[in-house]
């Protein structure tokens, strides 16, 4: 079956065909490095993750890109807020970035440029939208971009300039020729900090965010390459503004396919800082282990809603305890994938239709229940290879399934704290949820008059 890829731009699941055969140019989305990553980030960065896999394992070359923001007002405001420099917040929380990722199997891209390493790209692709007449200079300092001067505007959300001007928080300025003008290069305010401005045609600034993007993209893969990804919340603003200025400076397009993953929500509310029901990976990994969260995550499409909570987690530990199961009662051997096998074809055939993760997963479960009937080490040497590409299953199943449980320490000591104050209070209810909530981590607990004890499950 040939690889097929929902299309944000078309609208429409098309066959995909590279631009060069063999080879795959793909550009996602990074970080902006100014705080701890969340489960959002880790939603986006599993799912291309798993793109980067299925390619790869579809035989393509792949050249992967995925940006890191290093310069934008909430980085500076927090560097400010915390009296160190720009890079000294964004080069620690780099560091953190990747700290989270790795736990959670994503592979390394095979470049991860920081926008500030690009400014004069970015500078260039300005000065050539200006020859065009798509960017001015506004009486504040700001270079914008002209919104209206590009015809296709608004190609990618599907919506109409006035649509997107009703509908969107777009930013508003008395220096703009319309609302939706967006900046390309921000003059500097006399509060910002050394390395947060660099010198320019157009004066002391700094670049937009926008125009990161654009600029760090077309170093790297060129002025067309095959897929951009990111978040669905990217789609606009962000995305649009790329494209206006990507295709404005080069007369062509961007990215021959645009995807996009879903949102997380919390009680099927969308989860946002503002709202306050964020949660960061690292918080996550307190109470479950990183292979979990990534089960979690790959078994909805990553196009679809991604709904959080402790019991679905719970619940996807208990599942890929079921496949590790399998994997520990008959060592795997070690096989080649072949992809006429029936399971390997019907799992090819669900990742090949828009990397369907959901109909991928359950050909892992009837593939553990085969090893568990037959007790076939080949059939479990395919449940680990099939695993393998994404990005499950590589573990010693004997340290999975004896981990019982993916709290530390500290973290089971402070919930058994925190039962012990819900009781003095008399908060009954309370307590018997963090009971429940450990044992379903694979936590017993043992009331007794010297104290409450506990040990994982057998």
């Amino acid at each position: 079956m040939t690889l097929r890829i929902y299309n944000t731009l078309s609208r429409q699941t098309e066959v995909f065909e590279p631009m060069e055969p063999g080879r795959v140019r793909m550009y996602v989305c990074g970080i902006t490095v100014y705080d701890l990553c969340h489960i959002g980030h880790a939603r986006s960065a599993v799912a291309f993750d798993v793109v980067l896999r299925w390619l790869q394992a579809s035989g393509y070359d792949v050249t992967f890109v995925r940006n890191i923001t290093d310069i934008e007002d909430k980085i500076i405001r927090r560097a400010q807020e915390q009296g160190i420099s720009v890079r000294e917040l964004t080069d620690r929380m780099i560091v953190e970035m990747y700290r989270d990722f790795d736990a959670l199997g994503i592979a390394r891209p095979t470049h991860d440029p920081r926008a500030t390493d690009y400014v004069p790209q970015m500078l260039e692709l300005i000065a050539a939208l200006q020859q065009k007449g798509l960017a001015y200079q506004a009486e504040n300092g700001d270079v914008n971009y002209a919104v209206r001067l590009f015809e296709d505007y608004g190609k990618l959300s599907g919506k109409t300039l006035d649509e997107l001007r009703a509908g969107e928080r777009v930013q508003v300025s008395d220096a703009k020729h319309d609302p939706l003008d967006f900046v390309l290069w921000k003059a500097a305010k006399s509060d910002e900090p050394e390395g947060a401005r660099w010198d320019s045609p157009y004066g002391i600034g700094r670049p937009g965010w926008h125009i990161e993007c654009s600029a760090m993209s077309a170093a790297l893969l060129g002025n067309t390459f095959d897929i951009h990804g990111g978040g669905a919340d990217l789609s606009f603003p962000h995305h649009e503004n790329e494209i206006a200025q990507s295709e404005g400076a080069n007369e062509q397009p961007l990215a021959r396919l645009w995807m996009h993953n879903g949102f997380v929500n919390v009680d099927n509310e969308k989860m946002s800082k503002s709202l306050g029901n964020f949660f960061t990976i690292r918080e996550v990994l307190q109470q479950f282990d990183a292979e979990t969260i990534r089960f979690f995550i790959v078994r909805a499409h990553y196009r679809s809603p991604l709904n959080y909570s402790d019991a679905h987690l719970h619940d996807a530990r208990a599942a890929l305890k079921r496949l590790y199961t399998a994997l520990d009662a008959v060592p795997p051997a070690p096989v080649t994938l072949d992809w006429t096998h029936p399971a390997a074809a019907r799992f090819k055939a669900a990742m090949d239709e828009d990397f369907g993760t959901p109909e991928a997963v359950a050909v892992l479960f009837d593939l553990a229940s085969a090893v568990n009937r037959h007790r076939s080490a080949e059939d479990a040497g395919l449940l680990r290879a099939l695993g393998g590409c994404l990005g499950l299953l590589q573990g010693d199943p004997q340290a999975f399934l004896q981990a019982g449980s993916a709290l530390s320490e500290d973290a089971i000591e402070a919930q058994i704290a925190e039962r012990a104050a819900a009781k003095q209070a008399r908060d009954f209810a309370r307590a018997d949820r963090i009971r429940d909530e450990l044992r379903a981590s694979g936590i017993v607990l043992k009331d007794t008059a010297r104290g409450t004890s506990w040990e994982v499950a057998g």
